[in-house]
């Protein structure tokens, strides 16, 4: 099986990178046969914008444009889709939300109908969301946080597209504070990715 790790920091040492990593050896070391692949799209210098050509694509009046067509066969190859992201103003970082404005188009992840209501597209696609944040647990509980994440990005994206989000795991600091900690609990995720696929297959 596949995995695409997605992650859209500027510091390539930073602890979203750190993390990245140790869910992608998770992943490895589970299983031979999984494959890997990592998407930095700072590195990769991926445009956020949402431009001209990019509503085109949503009105169906052209293709999408090279950069956006690139990222939707990556995933077209990919069983697992993992984000990981810093917890941006209560949000992910602008980079990876124009990644997903300009990826996740009309006609690719889902279908707007004349009814107005969508064809879901990406039924396959297995999503799981690594967010990293600095405040303690109380807090994103007391104001709302994680029904807010779920309203936002568990259903406001991917169920929109049909590809469900099987796991949304929030790291913080207060929780893990050592780096072996973050290391650790990065592992165990990546190596739980696929458990349960794989399990329906035995």
């Amino acid at each position: 099986m596949h995995a695409l790790i997605v992650i859209a920091h500027p510091i390539n040492t930073s602890l979203s990178h750190q993390v990245a990593t140790q869910i992608a050896k998770g992943i490895a070391l589970s299983d031979p046969g999984h494959r890997v692949e990592i998407a930095d799209l700072v590195a990769e210098g991926f445009d956020p914008r949402f431009n001209v050509a990019d509503v085109a694509t949503f009105h169906k009046e052209a293709a999408p444009p090279a950069d956006v067509a690139a990222e939707q066969a990556r995933i077209d190859r990919t069983d697992a889709l993992v984000l990981v992201y810093p917890i941006y103003w209560w949000s992910m970082p602008g980079l990876l939300k124009g990644w997903i404005d300009r990826v996740f188009s009309n006609g690719w992840a889902y279908d707007e109908g004349a009814d107005g209501k969508p064809e879901k597209k990406l039924h396959r696609l297995q999503v799981h969301l690594v967010a990293i944040g600095a405040a303690d647990r109380q807090t994103y509980t007391r104001y709302g946080f994680a029904e807010a994440m779920k309203a936002q990005i568990e259903h406001g994206i991917f169920d929109y597209c049909g590809a469900p989000v099987a796991t949304s795991v929030l790291l913080l600091q207060p929780e893990l504070q050592e780096l072996h900690a973050y290391r650790d609990a990065a592992y165990a995720i990546g190596h739980k990715i696929f458990a349960a696929s794989m399990a329906k297959a035995i």
